[in-house]
């Protein structure tokens, strides 16, 4: 042994928090009493370590996915685990995965041992030579390398890039990657229709502060094909424009060619916010022509205020799938939905109306559980209410009433998770404090855990504004709508 080690333990625990000690020493360390060539020598050293935790990291995930430990704290995948228990966010718990898929050495469903499936590249991580980084963009361009590719050239291509990877950042790798690519299908022949099934996927991204949302898609020949032939026509010049009332509506095939002549003089849309204006006027007609049964609230609107709000004319309308609409906004809409209004107290956030007792729930019930949970209630499950069910917080077979108080929307997933062995959830709702009249959740007999309520659905209950707040709409057109309404 070299006079310098240390005798380490073997306990992964007690590592874990010798590590955890290390780390607390080292951010108090005296850097500034080093010389430079020291400085750049403890970055290095630190990086080698943090690549190799990157390894270690992933055989500690392989062994929790295997294990299923997740269920212990009442979760259900890895990627819940990382992102709500260690807390790191759905970025960074998607990145470790990747890592973890890509080095790891997962058990066979007989239980021996497998391979990474880049072999190379978790020697690399091993050694400290690359890291997370480095491993995520191998991994996606070994991802985009043809079906047809012979398993021999593809264990060649990781070997090289994980090789090169050494010498590189992982942008550098990155490039490399895309030079590879061409090298294995200079001319795209030997992708096929596998690969471009496997690609294929169209992505709403969340909305942003303005309530905009970015698509990401890989579209497939056909559907593009099928896209631009149906945008040609509804998005042509002058057609569906919604700031034109004599805008022909519909196909410009169909339309008077001396009124759709006119309207394209006046129009003065860019090509994409025709191509936008056209996707919305399809999905009009085709929801007006697609015969969904009446009270199906994947369907319908709920406007959610509290009487505060409504005396300011102010509110936030969101549909089942989660959308949140601006109010003006909501009075166009709802010309083609089913609308509905639920008013609560500004001062307890409490529902003022309840249902009735038995075992299924009411479309009344429904509608106030959508008012008041607007989706999964279970801590940061982000299922709209479309995907939920209604949820007895005291079971039906253990006496629970179907009453309003006693009910809560839980996504399928979540609401079989309930129960009163370890590993389950149990549920209340909270009769006090800041979140009093919210379904609250806690794993069984997890007393280091407080009760915790889901706030990504009510990320508008925060903290009066003040002077600040931005003033209430005046269109004449809401308040109409409001009154009509509450008078109906």
């Amino acid at each position: 042994m070299n006079e310098n080690s240390i005798q380490l333990p073997e306990d992964p625990v007690a590592l874990a928090a010798l590590m955890d000690q290390v780390a607390a020493k080292f951010a108090a360390a005296p850097f500034a009493a080093v010389t430079e060539d020291q400085l750049v020598t403890t970055a290095e050293v630190m990086e080698s370590a943090r690549r190799r935790l990157d390894g270690a990291d992933a055989a500690l995930l392989v062994e929790i996915s295997d294990r299923n430990a997740v269920r212990k704290v009442g979760l259900f995948s890895l990627h819940q685990f990382l992102a709500q228990h260690l807390r790191v966010g759905d970025g960074e718990a998607k990145r470790r995965r990747i890592a973890a898929e890509a080095i790891g050495q997962f058990s066979s469903l007989t239980g021996a041992t497998l391979d990474p499936a880049l072999p190379a590249t978790a020697t690399a991580v091993a050694d400290g030579a690359i890291g997370g980084g480095h491993v995520r963009e191998i991994a996606a361009v070994m991802d985009r390398i043809p079906s047809a590719v012979d398993a021999e050239t593809r264990g060649r291509a990781e070997a090289q890039l994980a090789a090169i990877a050494r010498d590189l950042s992982p942008a550098g790798v990155a490039q490399a990657g895309h030079r590879l690519l061409a090298h294995l299908d200079p001319d795209g022949q030997v992708t096929d229709e596998r690969d471009r099934a496997r690609r294929r996927g169209l992505t709403l991204m969340p909305q942003d502060r303005q309530l905009m949302s970015k698509v990401r898609a890989q579209l497939s020949p056909e559907l593009r094909a099928n896209l631009e032939v149906m945008l040609g026509q509804w998005a042509a010049p002058g057609m569906n424009n919604p700031d034109d009332p004599e805008s022909p509506r519909g196909a410009a095939d169909l339309a008077d060619p001396a009124v759709l002549a006119a309207a394209a003089e006046r129009d003065t849309r860019t090509a994409g916010q025709r191509n936008h204006d056209a996707l919305l006027a399809i999905l009009r007609t085709a929801h007006a022509a697609s015969g969904v049964p009446a009270g199906k609230l994947s369907t319908e609107l709920v406007v959610t205020v509290t009487d505060k709000e409504l005396a300011q004319r102010a509110g936030v309308a969101v549909t089942a799938t989660g959308t949140r609409l601006p109010i003006r906004e909501l009075v166009h809409v709802a010309g083609a939905v089913q609308p509905h209004l639920a008013v609560f107290s500004a001062a307890t956030g409490k529902a003022l109306w309840f249902g009735r007792g038995r075992r299924l729930a009411s479309q009344d019930q429904r509608l106030m559980l959508f008012a008041r949970d607007r989706g999964c209630t279970a801590p940061e499950c982000s299922a709209p209410f479309a995907r939920t069910e209604a949820h007895h917080l005291t079971e039906w077979r253990d006496g629970g009433a179907t009453d309003i108080d006693n009910l809560g929307a839980a996504c399928g997933r979540h609401n079989r998770s309930v129960g009163h062995q370890v590993g389950q959830w149990e549920t209340q709702i909270l009769l006090d404090g800041p979140d009093v009249g919210r379904v609250a959740w806690r794993p069984v007999a997890d007393t280091r855990r407080d009760w915790r309520v889901n706030q990504i659905h009510h990320a508008e209950l925060l903290p009066d504004l003040g002077p600040h707040a931005p003033p209430a709409p005046e269109d004449s057109r809401v308040e109409a709508y409001l009154t009509r309404l509450l008078t109906a």
